[in-house]
């Protein structure tokens, strides 16, 4: 067994935890799930506790009782990295899927998505769309061995910025799925299901 079978599915900016359903149906039933939702994203309940990315680093910090593998979506993946940053005895794996990993996606030609975000649920908490951090400078002291997955018809992180992740990150792997867009794993769940298997074998 290459990792502790306990995965923590971290969804991306609608903050839903159901994302994760599809494939987290398609794991071993044996293997411990847990799945989070971010208060405040999308169309989720707010939490007064929750104000940003350190508050829900904190939910995830919450779950971390043992080592265990963050499987997670787009935005989600920020808050993973941030994660295994501050704990890399307790992080053990990273699964990243559609991400921008916390580093200029612009630049490397994806789309920008806030407005249409914000259009489509303006109740969402500010800091959702206006405070991104940068985490480009650190990510080649994350010691977690990551997968990648991306899908070739991505428009917000293109396979440029998988592929710009694989770079920086120390133990990388990337896996581009073809057919895949942003919401790679609803597009893809059994696909997504199949890398992830492979990986946490």
């Amino acid at each position: 067994m290459r990792f502790m079978r306990k995965l923590i599915f971290l969804p991306g900016a609608l903050g839903a935890a159901a994302f994760w359903h599809p494939v987290g149906g398609r794991l071993p039933a044996e293997w411990q799930k847990v799945y989070l939702a971010w208060p405040g994203l999308g169309a989720q309940n707010p939490d007064p506790d929750v104000q940003g990315f350190d508050d829900l680093v904190r939910l995830v910090e919450d779950e971390l009782t043992e080592p265990s593998v963050l499987v997670a979506q787009s935005m989600g993946g920020v808050v993973a990295l941030r994660a295994a940053l501050k704990h890399p005895d307790k992080v053990q794996g990273l699964v990243l899927v559609a991400t921008s990993g916390g580093v200029d996606v612009a630049r490397l030609g994806g789309s920008d998505w806030r407005a249409d975000y914000r259009a489509e649920h303006p109740a969402a908490a500010r800091w959702t769309t206006d405070d991104w951090p940068d985490h480009t400078a650190e990510l080649s002291t994350v010691t977690a061995p990551t997968l990648l997955l991306c899908g070739d018809r991505d428009s917000i992180s293109p396979v440029a910025v998988g592929e710009h992740l694989a770079s920086l990150l120390p133990s990388a792997t990337l896996h581009v799925l073809p057919g895949g867009t942003h919401s790679l794993a609803v597009d893809l769940p059994d696909g997504v299901a199949a890398h992830i298997r492979a990986y946490v074998a």
